[in-house]
């Protein structure tokens, strides 16, 4: 062997020293990065463990009231329906208490009214009949 292809051998030896020690070394730190990474997951279950908790029970208790209020919602619609039925019952009974009478009541004035006028002309003896004009429109809403 000569001189140089010594030198080459001891370069290839060296080189592959030193790429089995960064070998070691990148297995090393793997290592200790696996075991930190294990280390801040057990960190992180033991304090975002109660938070998800309380997070749970959170939603559980605003599930319950939404349920409520979802059942009060429900007994307000139909009080209100109720309400609204009664109401109406009410405005029926009331109009045929009272304004049914009335109408017959305006009927009956009416019709004394004619019978009033009807022997005052037959006192005066009048024949002549004058045609009996209205002010206002009857036709005309306003």
């Amino acid at each position: 062997m000569t001189g140089w292809e010594t030198l080459l051998l001891g370069l290839i030896a060296a080189a592959t020293v030193v790429m089995a020690a960064a070998q070691v070394g990148a297995v090393v730190y793997t290592a200790r990065l696996a075991r930190h990474v294990s280390d801040l997951k057990t960190q992180l279950d033991r304090e975002i463990k109660p938070i998800l908790a309380n997070i749970s029970s959170v939603w559980e208790s605003a599930a319950r009231a939404a349920a409520m209020v979802s059942a009060q919602t429900e007994r307000a619609d139909r009080l209100f329906a109720d309400i609204a039925g009664r109401v109406a019952q009410t405005a029926a009974v009331i109009q045929h208490a009272v304004v049914v009478p009335a109408r017959e009541s305006r009927a009956v004035l009416a019709a004394i009214t004619a019978a009033v006028g009807a022997y005052r002309e037959l006192r005066t003896g009048s024949r002549s009949r004058q045609p009996v004009v209205d002010e206002e429109d009857p036709l005309f809403i306003g």
